[in-house]
């Protein structure tokens, strides 16, 4: 039986240990579409999921990665044939099934998205989940009412996946985009993105007030803890937060008064359970109004499949600056 290479998670006394492997498409979760694996992404979930760093898979073993992209080279679904360009994102991958660094992946069909115009797989995955959730949220923000016009967005954790793409997707839609990093080198590449303002998260005084003066319309951020409760008090009248990460803390202490007094929406955002028809929206319009213009620039780093083990160690100490891309087939 024909074998491939695939990066699999185990749990070893209670110790999650990641390694390259030859398998079969025996050894893969059930689905009805095989697909020949030509690149992955590395999200912050990746590196936590292969390291140990935070419990993301919920069985052992699975293989790693939460996006892939490539072309089918079977399926018992109608909808996609052999030679069929695709990609997947979420829907469980390396998390209740196997993932996405693998050269032949086995998923469900409605997990399968086919490519959309303007992309191949080396742009879908420099996009990858962190596009797909930045997407997601400008979605779900202009379906509660954001507009350009009701003033700046504040983007923290800015020079991670997804601020940087969501910095470039809303400065194409026509927002001002203000950008918030501890990485001060880096100012010229958010402003290269869109950015027309970069703020040093260490030198933001958050207050302590219950409502701090509004300074932007709306928000999308990726740290959470502190930083977090200071947007629900800075963001104005029926301002829009979505809620996408914890890079700085998962907590959130703050009051009632920003929500009752100033109408102002925190949205949870989750890019894994997304319902499919949502989905096909979402890179429907990644696609169209909301594809990136600097997808070259973001995409500061392309690694070998060999590579993969010594990536995440510097992704988890804050080290990474846009997107890293893994070459697998």
């Amino acid at each position: 039986m024909h074998t491939f290479r695939a990066w699999r998670i185990h749990e070893e006394n209670r110790k999650v240990v990641a390694r390259f492997e030859p398998l079969t498409l025996a050894d893969l979760s059930p689905g009805e579409v095989v697909v020949r694996v030509s690149h992955s992404g590395i999200n912050y979930k990746d590196a936590l999921a292969s390291t140990g760093a935070g419990r993301i898979l919920r069985r052992y073993p699975l293989i790693g990665g939460i996006d892939l992209a490539g072309v089918v080279e079977s399926s018992t679904d109608a909808r996609y044939r052999a030679g069929d360009a695709v990609l997947v994102t979420g829907c469980g991958l390396s998390e209740t099934v196997d993932g996405g660094y693998t050269q032949i992946a086995r998923v469900q069909g409605d997990a399968v998205i086919p490519m959309p115009t303007g992309l191949d797989a080396q742009g879908a995955m420099t996009l990858g989940t962190a596009g797909f959730t930045a997407a997601l949220a400008i979605h779900r923000m202009e379906h509660n009412g954001q507009t350009p016009a009701k003033g700046p967005i504040v983007v923290t954790g800015a020079t991670g996946g997804v601020g940087s793409l969501a910095i470039d997707m809303l400065a194409r839609r026509g927002y001002e985009v203000v950008a918030v990093s501890g990485k001060a080198q880096h100012a010229n590449y958010l402003r290269a993105l869109g950015a027309s303002q970069v703020l040093l998260r260490q030198e933001i005084d958050y207050g302590s007030k219950p409502l701090e003066a509004e300074r932007f319309a709306g928000a999308i951020d990726n740290v959470g803890g502190e930083m977090l409760t200071w947007l629900t008090r800075s963001v104005g009248f029926w301002g829009n937060i979505a809620s996408i990460g914890l890079a700085g803390s998962p907590k959130l202490e703050t009051t009632v008064m920003p929500f009752i007094l100033r109408g102002v929406n925190l949205l949870g955002i989750n890019s894994s359970a997304t319902p499919r028809e949502l989905r096909l929206r979402i890179w429907e319009r990644i696609g169209s109004d909301l594809a990136p213009r600097h997808l070259d620039r973001i995409r500061t780093r392309t690694i070998a499949f060999d590579e993969l083990p010594g990536a995440f160690g510097t992704l988890l100490a804050g080290g990474v600056v846009g997107r890293t891309v893994v070459s697998i087939g």
